[in-house]
């Protein structure tokens, strides 16, 4: 893992466009689970409490929601999460990054470095005195699987007097390659703040990169995780260690190979693709042995029917011990139906009565739809090619047929660039195999636009009506049209296990980086096209524009889109560099540019709905 974590720096580092052509790892620019959860996050924050709360004061973040629990904290701008780390305490960590609580980067974002999440307790009754010795405790990290903060910048505690309305600052750290979970506890002993309305606030201060010449690189930044925190009295300076044994990192898929796969290739291979165990990590946090019993349940979602259940037994866990354990499964899915299936895969500890219970119940299911997935369905950065020579380079993930089958579209999810600067073309592409290695072009589109999809996470469905057949070995991914990546969502949690490839130079190479590009083939029946953006029809898109070339204006017809104050026209260059960014009009001043090819894109709220190449020319 620490070599896998030094890799990853080093390429979230290599950002300079003047470079030779390299794979590249950024932050995200934006957080699609926040951006697609507004409903629930609304409603977060109208249940707030209305009283102070009592003492203790504890949370472990072992929720299920990708938000802070609104019974115990004010405000919602840190991402709640079990992915951006893999050396958590219990399941469950609070990551505060660049990001605000809409999932976007922070308005006043900059190098210069700015104040970005916080994380605010309610109101807590802690009228006490200096000696009921109450004291804060709680365990961080910096950087986990995500950017790791610079020296710089720093992750401060405050702590706000209820007479005074004043906040002040009494804890701080700075920075730092250290990816170990560290402990910090801290004795409240001032009147101040010792008395009925108290509240701790945690704030990280953050810096995006300082290279901003491509925008489209620059992303998330200066990751800080919290886990377990605890303000209790009758507590010591030593007090850090907790009387629980409790899961720490997320249950994966039960197959060898796949997160998801269509359920009528599954058939074909499932004495070989089942897995034989259930693999679940958890740790006993006391200073005591403990004595636990492990239980399992599979439930077919779709049938409402527990398919299968059975209890590993009890066991003895050391102090301060982490066990990776494999429960052996004597089980594959069976479903009586015959397109799809759904499973949901819970794995419980059974544990003492004084035990925290929130973190001992792991849920996960199992998709079997009509897509493969080797990545986990969470991005925590951004991948492409970037530099001189990188014009026309390819990427490429491997995936197997098991059956004839025809594939019907290609899912990525691109993530959300800074100011929107990989809002460029590409081209699709499928390959056969020769030996391990892409080959033949069956397929490919040109001139595809960069989407972000509206489902969790950005999948973008670009469909192939016709289809293309597929057998045994395919490669799906894209030839990229200029010298900047096209920021693909890149899950660090996955290795690529040797499927990744990419092309520079008129050669193959397999990937360096340790995740895996958020890409799935859609296989089967032709899908049902529900709108004009679930194929992106070059014609549909490409607005008519005049003259071109053109040397001062271009006019522009918008055809019948409905375009509102919120259209934007935006043209860039052909790296994706953002030149010009106005309102709508049916005519654009262009005298600004130097001769050359640029791209205009039409934006409505954001989403990009039409656009076209032109050349200006004297």
């Amino acid at each position: 893992m620490l070599k896998r974590i030094i890799l990853y720096i080093i390429f979230l580092n290599a950002c300079m466009v003047n470079t030779p052509a390299q794979e590249v790892v950024t932050g995200l620019q934006s957080n699609y689970s926040i951006i697609h959860n507004s409903e629930k996050r609304k409603g977060n924050k109208e249940l707030t409490s209305t009283d102070t709360l009592v003492l203790p004061f504890f949370d472990d973040f072992s929720g299920h929601s990708i938000f802070p629990d609104n019974k115990k904290w004010t405000d919602n701008y840190v991402y709640i999460n079990n992915t951006y780390s893999d050396r958590q305490i219990t399941a469950g960590i609070a990551t505060f990054d660049a990001l605000d609580n809409s999932g976007r980067m922070y308005a006043d974002a900059s190098s210069s470095g700015f104040e970005a999440d916080h994380l605010t307790s309610q109101p807590i009754n802690l009228n006490y005195t200096a000696s009921d010795n109450i004291w804060l405790s709680f365990f961080y990290q910096a950087g986990g699987l995500g950017d790791p903060p610079e020296a710089n910048d720093s992750l401060t505690l405050q702590f706000f007097s209820p007479d005074e309305q004043k906040w002040y600052s009494v804890w701080k750290v700075g920075g730092s390659l250290d990816q170990r979970f560290k402990p910090a506890i801290i004795r409240i002993d001032e009147d101040r703040f010792l008395q009925k309305g108290f509240q701790l606030r945690f704030v990280n201060y953050a810096s995006l990169s300082p290279n901003l010449s491509d925008p489209s690189m620059v992303g998330n930044c200066d990751i800080w995780n919290v886990d377990y925190v605890l303000l209790d009295k009758n507590r010591n300076a030593g007090d850090t260690i907790f009387a629980d044994v409790a899961f720490t990192l997320p249950i994966r898929s039960l197959l060898k190979s796949h997160e998801a796969m269509p359920w009528k290739q599954f058939l074909q291979v499932y004495l070989q693709e089942m897995g034989s165990s259930i693999l679940v990590h958890y740790r006993n946090n006391d200073t005591i042995t403990r004595n636990i019993t492990r239980n399992f349940e599979i439930w077919d979602v779709y049938n409402n029917s527990q398919a299968y259940s059975f209890s590993a037994g009890a066991t003895n866990i050391a102090p301060l011990t982490s066990i990776d354990y494999n429960a052996n499964l004597v089980y594959t899915f069976n479903t009586s139906n015959n397109d799809s299936a759904l499973f949901r895969i819970t794995a419980s500890l059974k544990t003492d009565n004084f035990d925290p219970k929130g973190n001992d119940t792991l849920v996960y299911y199992q998709v079997f739809k009509n897509y493969f997935a080797f990545d986990d369905g969470t991005s925590e950065g951004g991948y492409g090619i970037n530099g001189l020579g990188s014009r026309n380079a390819m990427v490429a993930y491997k995936f197997v047929s098991y059956m004839q089958d025809t594939l019907r579209a290609i899912q990525i999810c691109f993530n959300d660039s800074y100011q929107h600067a990989n809002q460029r073309e590409f081209d699709l592409v499928v390959w056969d195999d020769n030996n391990g290695i892409p080959d033949n072009i069956l397929y490919t589109r040109e001139d595809v636009m960069v989407e972000q999809g509206e489902a969790i996470n950005g999948f973008y469905n670009y469909t192939i009506p016709e289809g293309v057949a597929v057998n045994n070995i395919f490669y799906v991914g894209w030839r990229q049209r200029s010298e900047s990546f096209l920021n693909v969502g890149y899950d660090v949690n996955t290795p690529n296990a040797g499927k990744q490839f990419y092309w520079l130079n008129g050669e193959w190479s397999k990937s360096q980086v340790p995740g895996s590009i958020m890409i799935r083939p859609v296989v089967g029946s032709p899908l049902l096209i529900t709108s004009v953006h679930d194929t992106y029809i070059k014609n549909k898109n490409l607005m008519k524009i005049w003259p071109n070339p053109a040397k001062d204006y271009i006019n522009i017809d918008p055809g019948e889109l409905q375009l509102s104050g919120s259209s934007y026209i935006t043209i860039t260059d052909l790296n994706g560099h953002e030149l010009i960014k106005v309102l709508f009009s049916d005519k654009v001043d262009i005298s600004s540019l130097h001769d050359g090819m640029y791209f205009l894109v039409i934006n409505i709220n954001g989403r990009p709905v039409g656009y076209n190449r032109f050349i200006k020319s004297r």
